[in-house]
């Protein structure tokens, strides 16, 4: 059989992995099962699911931060054996450098790859203007606020030219208004890059919102319950398309699946417990 052109291997694979770790009470403790994903160059896919259930995981593995206990976990067609350059991560919490100033911040990547300085500094003062923060190259993280530094941490991903974005919930902290903006901005920014991007969330309009595609996975030990295609047209607005006929009817179905999980997610903290007082 020959291989596939560079362009058809996908991006991301993870092909019937399973993950499992020992907790600090020396219980074993599955947190994926049989998980298949796949994710297409430039696709932007969102993982939904219930609170614990393992979506995270999936991210630790495609970084090579943690390693699978059984399966297969590919990226570009090979297999997935440290931290890879062409990977950007966008996290939860602000991971921006508290001691540099907002120029500094997003110039760090480019530098520690060894560009010039001066290079690096113009690379960055661009990308500060593209996420509309001209003029506050020279604040502190503490100087701004939390959507704002949100658009720092975009630039400070972006500006590395990833090929591959993992973002985990990193818009979760932040109020109602400004997420909103915040999700139109990424989609701004995703949309004139070639990025491949996985976007944990447990905000379900969130995820239809941004997606091409929406993986809902079941209460942990995480497998795929079902694939769903947004078929809604770019670019899009997110405060508007929240409205459209066919936004409502793919939430109303999706959450249809993923009510279940919940229910079930909600109940597994205590089944844990129950599960280590006896081992």
């Amino acid at each position: 059989m020959s291989a596939l052109p560079v362009e058809d291997v996908p991006t991301i694979e993870l092909v019937g992995v399973s993950r499992r770790f020992v907790t600090p009470g020396g219980t074993s403790l599955t947190a994926l099962r049989d998980f298949d994903m796949t994710v297409r160059r430039g696709e932007f896919v969102a993982v939904v699911g219930p609170t614990g259930c393992g979506k995270s995981t999936t991210l630790s593995l495609i970084t090579g931060i943690a390693a699978p206990t059984t399966g297969q976990v590919r990226v570009m067609g090979k297999p997935v054996t440290g931290n890879d350059p062409r990977v950007g991560f966008v996290f939860q919490t602000d991971a921006l450098f508290p001691w540099r100033n907002v120029l500094r911040n997003v110039a760090a990547g480019p530098l520690y790859r060894g560009m010039p300085k001066e290079k690096a500094y113009a690379a960055a003062r661009d990308w500060i203007a593209r996420v509309g923060l001209a003029g506050f190259e020279q604040h502190y993280p503490h100087q701004l606020s939390g959507g704002m530094r949100k658009r720092v941490a975009l630039a400070q991903t972006f500006i590395n030219n990833p090929e591959i974005l993992l973002m985990d919930e990193p818009f979760s902290a932040l109020d109602v208004q400004t997420r909103v903006v915040m999700q139109d901005e990424l989609l701004s920014i995703w949309s004139s890059s070639n990025a491949s991007v996985v976007f944990v969330t447990h905000d379900l309009e969130e995820a239809i919102a941004l997606a091409d595609r929406v993986y809902v996975l079941t209460a942990g030990p995480a497998t795929v319950k079902a694939v769903y295609d947004v078929n809604l047209p770019r670019p899009r607005v997110t405060a508007e398309i929240r409205y459209e006929p066919a936004f409502v009817e793919l939430s109303r179905r999706i959450w249809d699946d993923l009510r279940d999980e919940v229910r079930l997610g909600a109940a597994r903290p205590a089944q844990l417990a129950a599960a280590t007082r006896t081992a």
